[in-house]
């Protein structure tokens, strides 16, 4: 198994042109029953899904949509969701991410903030709280690609 700190295969990103029209949300639990409920929560409401058990999968996607978002588990085995945060911020990857995780303390929390994250939420996650941030951090990356901003 590959560390978290060492460089990840290069990935392909989708350019402006290439963009799916579908919102993309990325899924990284390694508990396959969240990948499978987030996942159909997700579909049921038209987002396009990809899921994966540890940022380590996520890495060696042969290609990335810019305009997604990533929702990843803090605690995953042998990797967590900051190492993912890291390593997308690493590769230049402007992808909103949400942090979901088993425990809500302060030290977690922080974290995630330092690292980007657009929200927070502990398990289990209310479900239309959560489609509301993935709604919002889709739409800020889709309002910024029509106005330029960044």
């Amino acid at each position: 198994m590959r560390r978290h700190h060492e460089p990840h295969p290069p990935m392909r990103v989708h350019s402006p042109g290439e963009v799916s029209p579908m919102p993309i949300v990325y899924v990284i639990d390694d508990d396959q029953s969240i990948r499978r409920a987030f996942s159909r929560l997700l579909r049921s409401e038209d987002f396009e899904v990809y899921t994966f058990s540890c940022p380590e999968e996520f890495f060696q996607a042969p290609k990335v949509d810019e305009n997604a978002c990533i929702i990843a588990d803090v605690r995953m085995s042998g990797s967590t969701g900051f190492d993912l945060a890291e390593g997308v911020m690493t590769l230049g990857l402007k992808l909103p991410l949400i942090i979901i995780s088993a425990s809500d303390d302060s030290q977690t929390r922080q974290r995630a903030r330092e690292l980007g994250a657009v929200a927070f939420f502990r398990k289990p996650v209310d479900d239309q709280a959560l489609l509301d941030a993935i709604t919002w951090a889709i739409s800020g990356l889709r309002k910024n690609e029509t106005t330029g901003g960044g």
